[in-house]
């Protein structure tokens, strides 16, 4: 599994945003960018894309700018991936259109299959407030 550029950016201001607006405060991009160190040309798009999948809510003007619609306890990593764009397989054959001439009689396939339901089950598992408060996730290494 090969996470983007995009999608560690999504992930990463994601998580600055729910650190930020803890109480439902709107973060505004620049803030965010400031932050995370990241374009905030960029931060628009992937937040316009977060926004379209109904992750985030946006509020225009001074004192606007973004908010989660739902819990944090309600949004999964893959929710955050997923609206980035990211396409969560590991290897090329798990995908649904047949590219490889072995499909149907190769026995790695199921292991590769498993292999991308397990990344994808754990991602799913992943709450934004699970990674906020859990110690595993917040040791600098």
């Amino acid at each position: 599994m090969r996470i983007t550029t995009k999608g560690r950016y999504a992930l990463r201001a994601s998580i600055t945003l729910a650190r930020l607006g803890k109480n439902g405060e709107m973060i505004s991009i620049s803030n965010l960018s400031e932050a995370e160190d990241i374009s905030p040309i960029l931060l628009e798009q992937i937040f316009f894309k977060l926004k379209k999948a109904g992750l985030v809510k946006s509020v225009r003007g001074p004192g606007g700018g973004f908010a989660f619609n739902r819990p944090l306890d309600g949004i999964t990593v893959r929710e955050i991936l997923d609206a980035a764009g990211e396409e969560l397989t590991v290897f090329p054959c798990d995908r649904q259109e047949p590219i490889c001439p072995r499909e149907g009689h190769c026995t790695a396939h199921n292991v590769f299959l498993g292999v991308t339901k397990a990344a994808n089950d754990y991602l799913e598992s992943l709450t934004l407030k699970m990674v906020l408060e859990n110690p595993e996730f917040n040791e600098v290494h």
